[in-house]
């Protein structure tokens, strides 16, 4: 079986992690987010998915150091829960995750050119397919660059805003009528911009020393990010308040311009964009990876298992990816697909819990591992359930389908054997 390159050191995961989180939360999820959950309820919501997602973190990390290669929970639902469970978490990520990729793509074209919003996203899924099959090296280089845009980007927001008249931290309310039901529907959708933590396990076949690598690098980049989050959060509902936020089709920018300063609107704009784009990069390398962990066992066509001679990476899985994402742009708006896609990553992340609830005690660790997993799993299927209605039909309508035909086709394979 070929394998591939281990190339990556604790900053580039760090870095992939970032670019893999900032972005979906801040430009897409904190406005929905908002009108879920209210003021008080939004900044709540954020530290819960926080909460959940470090306790998914711990649960990978230890993962991961013990099964160092490609397809993340599929991986390790089947080596410690059986081949079932794996398929079902493989399944959860490659469909959720690929409805993210489009409506990450759709997004980056109503950002750039609404008139051409759909023909901007086919390029763009283009131009990061392009970048991924270069190799894992580029794809870190290049997350390099777009992370530190989007990091000038929020930071010109959140200095802007703090530093502006109209900032008033009286907007956010009190926490008394604060509403338990909005604040578990915001988290599920919150968390929905934490799910990237994990995309160095996801790509744990190309870290270098990865029993090292990923305990170190998963935590620092979930950190980093729900720092970064809370800030801008805070500022966002300090300018606007609840109600303008959770109407805002560009919050950010309209956190800029109601603090005075329109001209820098077109800065966010921009950063809006990059960090978008740095999302659907290290989106369509992850779900590239799953799929090809998935060919390797058959689960998926074998086809696809093939590793490029000389890049090193799964050209072929990358490029179905690029091929079904680019279907599902052109078929309409897909933002909707934001809760769908929490809904599978979510029951993904439990299963993850339940994995790792399957390990030993890990000698020199401090945390209490097993109640980190055991608050992971309780976490995720909470959230999870408490998302849109129309979401959670949908998510577990397509995991009940794919396990369908799991079962199917073992029966079939059975018969012929």
């Amino acid at each position: 079986m070929q394998r591939l390159a281990r190339r990556l050191g604790v900053p580039d995961a760090v870095v992939i992690g970032l670019g893999s989180m900032l972005g979906a939360g801040v430009f897409v999820v904190f406005a929905p987010a908002a009108a879920a959950a209210g003021g008080p309820g939004l900044l709540i919501a954020l530290a819960l998915a926080g909460f959940v997602a470090f306790c998914n973190a711990t649960s990978s990390a230890r993962l991961a150091a013990r099964y160092p290669e490609s397809g993340g929970s599929y991986v390790y639902g089947r080596e410690r829960l059986g081949d079932f469970a794996g398929f079902v978490a493989g399944w959860g990520f490659i469909v959720g995750k690929t409805a993210s990729c489009a409506a990450m793509a759709f997004t980056i074209g109503e950002y750039l050119w609404p008139a051409y919003a759909r023909p901007v996203a086919v390029l763009a899924v283009v131009a990061v397919t392009a970048v991924n099959l270069g190799g894992i090296g580029k794809t870190a280089r290049a997350t390099r660059v777009l992370v530190t845009v989007t990091l000038l980007a929020l930071g010109t927001v959140a200095v802007v805003g703090s530093l502006s008249g109209g900032s008033d931290l009286s907007r956010i309310g009190g926490f008394g009528g604060t509403d338990t039901r909005g604040v578990l529907t915001a988290a599920g959708l919150i968390f929905f911009a934490f799910a990237g933590y994990a995309r160095i396990a996801t790509l744990g076949e190309e870290v270098r020393d990865p029993e090292r690598t990923i305990p170190r690098a998963v935590p620092l980049a979930l950190g980093l990010v729900l720092l970064i989050y809370l800030v801008v959060a805070v500022v966002a509902l300090a300018v606007l308040g609840p109600d303008r936020l959770a109407g805002a089709p560009a919050p950010l920018a309209e956190v800029v311009t109601s603090a005075g300063l329109p001209g820098l609107a077109w800065l966010v704009r921009v950063g809006a964009v990059i960090a978008v784009t740095g999302v659907l990069l290290s989106l369509v390398a992850g779900v590239g990876r799953t799929v090809l962990a998935m060919a390797r066992r058959h689960d998926l066509p074998g086809g696809l298992a093939a590793v490029h001679p000389r890049r090193r990476v799964p050209h072929r899985a990358e490029v179905a990816v690029a091929v079904v994402v680019v279907v599902l742009v052109t078929l309409g708006d897909l933002r909707s697909a934001i809760g769908f896609s929490s809904v599978t990553v979510l029951v993904y992340y439990a299963i993850t819990n339940a994995a790792a609830l399957t390990l030993g005690r890990d000698p020199g660790r401090r945390l209490p591992v097993r109640a980190l997993a055991v608050l992971g799993l309780v976490g995720c299927l909470l959230l999870a359930v408490n998302l849109p209605t129309t979401s959670v039909l949908a998510g577990f309508g397509v995991l009940a389908l794919g396990a369908a035909w799991y079962v199917v086709r073992r029966r079939v394979t059975r018969q012929h054997t």
